[in-house]
């Protein structure tokens, strides 16, 4: 009964530690992958960019983003309705919303990161503006080119007027510019102060009314907060290479712009102007912080930290189909089955069993281990090479590409692609592949803890000591 029991204890713990590995290297590919893509970084200042600097133009897309909006129409069925065209006032958001956007979009599209810089924070910040690409950036260049004609059409009035009152006349038959000089005179007359706006101030006179410049005279929301940050930062590929923000840092930042700006509701009228979706809970949390700015720099952080709770679970629900594929492609290559590796632990307790009866039973107890060796083969050889390569080793012999280590020669490297494809396509192996493949969606902590309780591991906390 006790060595039954060892035998399954030995069965469970090859299971779990084959487990382990396997999922610690599909976590490491797909922790590779993330970070060679700078995925975590875009995806964190992607939902920043939304949330602070409102929605980006429907036009300004990438070629990349046309290319993939073509073919989800191109594989859409006639069944599925169309979906209806962005709006441009309301733009397009730049956080992905599906995993091909997550690992096509975000990684090789526009990067959403703000620039690097090396310098340190400085200690004024550059007035609020719109952000380039931006619903708020386009629509306010489309109010400066209004509010420049409707402003050039008064003043062209106003100038008439004085003339006329003047008892000038000015000749119908051509233009002011190709007006005499006696008629020029006229019409460069300064205009009264009844009201009349100034033609120099066109370009600034919508920014000034509501606090924010365009684009190219100042930073948008998130920039100001990349401002703030950058004593942490370090480059990657000339931008930001930050992928978590604390919540504590975030709300402490908000509370500096806001004091730079004139204060927290000015900060929220003008981003109110800029359509930014931070103005609405910024405006819900300093009502009911009854303005008080320690309560409401709480309400920031904790405001903040359950959107960085739900972004988290937004970029695993992405990620655990990248886990589903890599698992699937490691569990192919190591062509791991699962049943097959069980029955190899428990026959592997079988051959140390016969080794120790040989001791006493003599010659004949190696009699079933004659199965595994060679014909001609040294029965002593062969059970030492057979007990040196256990099952646990076995599993990475299976893949097209296995290693071998000779004593006398080193390693030596084999291609065994006809016989991996053979296990690849017998149906025999596939529940054993299926199982794998379920194992390693559980991912390389669960195993760990799994292992530390059927082993009797206990991890060290700090004040315990070493019995």
């Amino acid at each position: 009964m006790i060595s039954l029991i060892s035998y399954y204890a030995d069965l469970a713990i090859g299971l779990i530690l084959a487990f382990l590995l396997l999922s610690l290297l599909v976590s490491g590919v797909n922790e590779g992958i993330v970070r060679l893509l700078g995925i975590r970084s875009k995806f964190l200042w992607a939902y920043l960019r939304d949330t602070l600097d409102g929605a980006e133009t429907a036009d300004g897309a990438s070629r990349l983003d046309r290319i993939l909006d073509a073919l989800k129409r191109l594989g859409r069925t006639p069944r599925t309705p169309p979906t209806q065209a962005v709006s441009p006032e309301e733009g397009r958001s730049r956080l992905p919303a599906s995993l091909v956007g997550v690992f096509a979009r975000l990684p090789f599209g526009r990067d959403p990161r703000p620039a690097f810089s090396q310098q340190p924070p400085p200690v004024e910040s550059p007035p609020l503006a719109a952000a380039a690409g931006s619903v708020a950036a386009e629509q306010m260049t489309a109010e400066q080119m209004t509010a420049g004609q409707a402003t050039a059409a008064q003043t062209t009035a106003g100038q008439t007027g004085q003339a006329t009152a003047a008892g000038e006349t000015v000749d119908p038959a051509h233009l002011a510019g190709q007006a005499d000089p006696e008629e020029t005179a006229v019409l460069t007359v300064e205009p009264a102060t009844d009201g009349t706006v100034d033609g120099t101030a066109v370009g600034t006179a919508v920014g000034a009314a509501v606090g924010v410049l365009p684009p190219d005279q100042g930073m948008s929301m998130a920039e100001l907060l990349h401002e703030r940050l950058q004593e942490i930062d370090h480059a990657k590929r000339g931008r930001t290479s930050i992928a978590d923000i604390p919540p504590a840092r975030f709300a402490v930042a908000v509370m500096e712009i806001a004091t730079e700006h004139g204060g927290v509701e000015a900060l929220m009228r003008d981003l109110d102007a800029l359509k930014s979706p931070f103005s609405r809970p910024l405006k819900a949390v300093w009502d009911r912080a009854s303005h008080d700015l320690e309560a409401f720099r709480h309400g920031v952080e904790d405001w903040f930290d359950g959107e960085m709770e739900r972004l988290s679970l937004l970029y695993r629900r992405y990620v655990r189909w990248v886990i589903v594929a890599l698992g699937l492609v490691v569990t192919l290559v190591f062509s791991m089955d699962s049943l097959e590796y069980g029955k190899t632990l428990l026959r592997d307790n079988a051959y140390r069993s016969a080794v120790t009866a040989f001791g006493e039973a003599g010659p004949q107890a190696l009699e079933p281990l004659r199965e595994q060796c060679e014909p001609g083969q040294d029965p002593y050889a062969c059970v030492t090479d057979v007990l040196s390569t256990p099952a646990f080793v076995k599993i990475f012999t299976h893949a097209p590409v296995s290693v071998t280590m000779d004593a006398a020669d080193g390693p030596a490297w084999g291609w065994h692609g006809g016989d991996w494809w053979q296990r690849l396509t017998s149906p025999a192996h596939w529940p054993g592949f299926l199982i794998t493949l379920i194992a390693l969606l559980f991912g390389a902590p669960f195993w760990w803890d799994i292992l530390r309780r059927v082993s009797g591991l206990r991890t060290r906390t700090p004040g315990s000591t070493s019995s």
